[in-house]
């Protein structure tokens, strides 16, 4: 009989150990969580924020010079520096809040020159009240149409971005 009962506690001590070790891993999970949220950089997901999104998405479906919108400006602008065999980096698009309706929408370009990397940020300013969008940023500036009418568009396959200033060090 004192067999029997020795193996039942002997039994019972892995099953306590393995509950100690998951609950102490699930505490892992959970501060680490909370250290991401509580140091992550002070952008907006755009999918949290619905104003926010509807920022980005006024950005992104803008005309630009050249293009039916700034986002495949982008897209084209990429495809093209593949295809001359050239590397090219878009970043991700963040969003900032400025104030109540206002925002700031933000992407950096990467890409390969000659003998260096160039990096561009585009920035605009979003004000959500009268659905205005202003470039913030010089390289943003010339990806913007000159006027409610602006010139002839380029041809298909000429990347609308303009010049790449070199990156600092």
């Amino acid at each position: 009989m004192t067999n029997d009962t020795s193996s039942g506690s002997q039994a019972a001590l892995p099953s306590t150990i393995t509950k100690i070790l998951h609950y102490g891993a699930l505490l892992v999970l959970v501060i680490g969580g909370l250290a991401y949220v509580w140091l992550k950089p002070p952008t907006i997901n755009p999918v949290v924020d619905p104003l926010a999104a509807q920022a980005l998405a006024l950005v992104q479906t803008h005309r630009a010079a050249g293009y039916p919108s700034i986002l495949q400006a982008f897209n084209e602008h990429v495809r093209v520096k593949n295809e001359q065999g050239k590397g090219v980096k878009l970043g991700e698009w963040r969003v900032m809040k400025l104030e109540q309706d206002r925002y700031e929408v933000r992407v950096n370009l990467r890409e390969e020159g000659t003998n260096q990397w160039f990096e561009r940020e585009f920035i605009w300013h979003v004000d959500l009240t009268t659905k205005r969008i202003n470039a913030a940023s010089l390289p943003a500036d010339g990806l913007m149409p000159e006027g409610p009418e602006s010139g002839p568009a380029l041809p298909p396959g000429l990347p609308a971005l303009p010049p790449a200033a070199p990156a600092r060090s």
